[in-house]
């Protein structure tokens, strides 16, 4: 909603450009911008409880800079932010959701990790830390996304699979759809079993029959969310789509993504409620996702409407 905070975890690199870029994005369907940054903890000096006072003073005006840097960022790209203070902690993704709680933040914006191929998202101890403890929804940058030059999503696709708590993401996707004015989009993945010789037949025959309970468990969603949203959405019907493949990642190649496409997905209901959990599955759709991802935190009993 209007008003929202947006906390971008900024580092100054690659990662962090994409992150801001995302943030803007973000804060197009209205809400505030913040820049985080979560700083080492200086070496311990000699004597008890003593820190060595010149590399203190190197880590935080290293710190400083980098907020600077990352403002600067979203006002090229027309968004005034603000700056947070410098956080200390060992883990960032730990330091960025201390942060995030202490500024009621909506949502924690991150770029993906270096390493692995060179667009899509990669997922490192950052994100570990966020997608297995955050109360908030991450929002992770595919690499590569400063360079796209987008203010704002043309498309919100929610992954959607029917399970308890699967309705958060569709929730949190129509929400974001009508902020932004875009279409939604209901997606699910079905992974079809390989088979060659004469099971191909069979296997086809069942990945045919996965696809009709899937898309008829689409269309109850669908139903559901257009009481949610009540003529809200651009244009008359909400959109449904199976996508299939032999894994997650081919079935995830085949989504036909938009260039502003925004991917949302819920947490893995083995996680702990009202935390971002994710299984093995949901791992696999992010890393192969070509778009942004949020992930949600599943609600508890007293969270659904």
């Amino acid at each position: 909603m209007p008003g929202e905070k947006i906390l971008v975890g900024y580092v100054a690199d690659r990662r962090g450009a994409d992150a801001v870029a995302l943030g803007v994005s973000a804060a197009a369907g209205g809400g505030g911008l913040l820049v985080g940054h979560v700083r080492p903890p200086a070496w311990p000096a000699r004597g008890p409880g003593s820190v060595d006072a010149e590399w203190e003073s190197y880590l935080q005006d290293r710190a400083l800079r980098a907020l600077e840097e990352g403002v600067e960022l979203a006002a090229a790209r027309g968004v005034t932010a603000g700056a947070l203070p410098p956080v200390e902690d060992r883990g960032s993704g730990k330091g960025l959701a201390a942060l995030a709680a202490g500024v009621e933040t909506a949502v924690i914006v991150i770029g993906s990790a270096p390493g692995g191929s060179r667009t899509g998202i990669s997922l490192g101890s950052t994100a570990d830390q966020l997608l297995h403890g955050s109360h908030l929804p991450v929002l992770i940058a595919p690499k590569g996304y400063a360079d796209r030059d987008r203010t704002g999503f043309d498309r919100v696709t929610a992954a959607y699979v029917r399970r308890p708590g699967a309705m958060a993401a569709v929730e949190a996707a129509a929400a974001i759809a009508v902020r932004h004015g875009v279409p939604l989009r209901l997606l699910t993945f079905a992974v079809g079993p390989s088979a060659g010789g004469r099971a191909a037949a069979l296997a086809e025959e069942q990945l045919h029959r996965l696809v009709e309970a899937l898309e008829s468990d689409l269309a109850d969603a669908a139903n559901a969310v257009r009481e949610t949203v009540r003529g809200s959405l651009r244009g008359r019907d909400v959109l449904t789509a199976v996508a299939t493949g032999w894994d997650a990642a081919h079935a995830v190649s085949g989504a036909d993504w938009t260039q502003g496409e925004l991917l949302v997905c819920s947490s893995s209901e083995a996680g702990p409620l009202r935390r971002v959990f994710m299984g093995d599955m949901s791992l696999k759709i992010v890393r192969s996702a070509p778009c942004p991802v949020m992930v949600v935190p599943r609600r508890g009993k007293a969270d659904v409407r």
